[in-house]
């Protein structure tokens, strides 16, 4: 799937962070094959989660995908307007002490 030609809307509260920081692990097939089955779950049924469960990993990975293709178009467009981090810093710690100020009027 061409990550990089998707146009998906990503407003959450963890928007900007690195797929290196997210601490989601895969579960390992080998061994969640070895581990015995949930009690109450037939075996049709927990081949189906499995299903469901391989499907969501998969489409967290893409998602990551996106998100870091996003990344870097939004750090190349702040390149090209001329904005850099620093400057990204400076409204940040501005528009903080603004918040501070009013919220302590």
């Amino acid at each position: 799937m061409d990550s990089a030609g998707q146009d998906i809307n990503l407003n959450s509260p963890n928007k900007g962070l690195l797929a290196d920081s997210m601490t989601d692990v895969p579960v390992d097939t080998a061994v969640a094959a070895q581990t015995p089955a949930v009690e109450g779950l037939t075996e049709a049924e927990e081949e189906e989660l499995r299903a469901e469960l391989a499907k969501v990993e998969e489409e967290i990975v893409t998602l990551r995908q996106v998100l870091a293709a996003k990344e870097r178009h939004c750090a190349e467009l702040k390149r090209k307007l001329g904005l850099s981090a620093l400057e990204g810093l400076k409204q940040n710690l501005s528009r903080s002490w603004h918040d501070v100020q009013v919220s302590n009027a």
